[in-house]
């Protein structure tokens, strides 16, 4: 069986799919805020399934996320369409959020329980419905659950797992080292390691203020590419530089004979678009654009992007830093759509 899985972008949301992970080796997965967020990501997943014609069993999952009506009805008969055309996918829903009642009354894939979070809804329904996790994970895995369930429905009686969540709280809270749009496979796994790695503390005496002070370690021995140690700035701008430098052909764009990097909400560039042109001789430039269209220009001396960002949107700046806004930019989710709009943008200058 293949998981397609979209899940929220808050600890519940994370503690659900670090669940699926553990038991399905074929999966996709997502995490989405409400609003357009959710659609698009929907969209998305019923694009990979048709693309790659999965016709062995989906479960097309959704947790922590309460449907709008439209979003329900859409998905209910998107994937009708589907099944009637050979394909064997399940959606189930799983959510505590008393707004989607509306959704739950409709549809039976809809199942709703405000008494519990999402984390400890889906934990006991893999274990009902796929006889999940074995007697060695129980001993980690039900622990952390009742600790997120303990803080996110906010049980304050349940001292010990409420002060525990408290901290897992602000651990995943606080994952910022990794973009979590453009490397959110990676983002997820680093979210996903820390919640294993907690679960460590669970049975210690004050253990929640035990892990409070090693999460900054935690961190660090994630984002570690060899034994060396270093601070976590430094780890984590190495750590983004190898990982754009993985995938650099992917996020290659071009702008008459030169050749850049275009990346997506990433953020304070300077740094990492600097180690990275020097990294790599064979780019000319690097652009980050922010979801309200909001863009970033580096350079190394092959091209003024002083001079590109004014062509592009009448920005300007330095030779080797500059910025502007587009003002026509949509919100994306999907970075292909980010690439195709930029690669239009630098064709049209020809």
């Amino acid at each position: 069986m293949t998981l397609f899985h979209i899940s929220h972008t808050d600890l519940d949301g994370y503690g659900c799919q670090l669940l699926t992970k553990e038991l399905f080796s074929q999966n996709y997965c997502l995490n989405a805020n409400y609003g357009i967020e959710v659609k698009q990501s929907i969209i998305h997943f019923l694009d990979i399934i048709k693309s790659e014609e999965i016709k062995e069993e989906i479960l097309f999952l959704i947790t922590d996320v309460n449907l709008t009506t439209a979003e329900a009805k859409y998905l209910d008969h998107e994937i009708k369409k589907l099944n009637e055309d050979g394909y064997k996918i399940k959606i189930q829903l799983l959510d505590h959020h008393s707004t989607g009642q509306s959704c739950a009354n409709k549809y039976d894939w809809y199942f709703l329980d405000t008494s519990r979070c999402a984390t400890k809804i889906t934990f006991d329904y893999l274990v009902k419905e796929y006889n999940a996790f074995q007697e060695e994970f129980y001993s980690w895995l039900e622990p952390l659950v009742n600790a997120i369930n303990a803080i996110d429905i906010w049980i304050e009686e349940e001292s010990k797992n409420f002060e525990f969540g408290k901290v897992l709280l602000s651990m995943i809270s606080n994952v910022r080292e990794i973009n979590n749009v453009l490397f959110a496979d990676k983002n997820r796994d680093f979210r996903i390691y820390l919640l294993k790695e907690a679960a460590h503390y669970l049975a210690l005496d004050d253990g929640n203020i035990k892990l409070d002070n090693e999460i900054h370690k935690l961190k660090k021995e994630f984002l570690k590419l060899d034994e060396n140690d270093d601070t976590i700035d430094n780890l984590s701008a190495k750590y983004l530089v190898n990982s754009i430098t993985t995938i650099k052909d992917k996020l290659t764009i071009t702008y008459q004979d030169k050749k850049g990097v275009l990346t997506y909400t990433l953020g304070s560039i300077s740094i990492p678009a600097n180690a990275f042109l020097k990294a790599n001789k064979d780019f000319d430039f690097f652009i980050d654009i922010s979801k309200r269209g909001n863009a970033s220009f580096r350079a190394d001396g092959n091209l003024d992007v002083g001079v590109l960002a004014q062509k592009l949107a009448n920005g300007g700046g330095h030779p080797n830093a500059s910025g502007c806004k587009f003002e026509d930019f949509k919100e994306i989710i999907n970075y292909e759509d980010v690439k195709k709009y930029m690669q239009a943008k630098l064709d049209n200058l020809k």
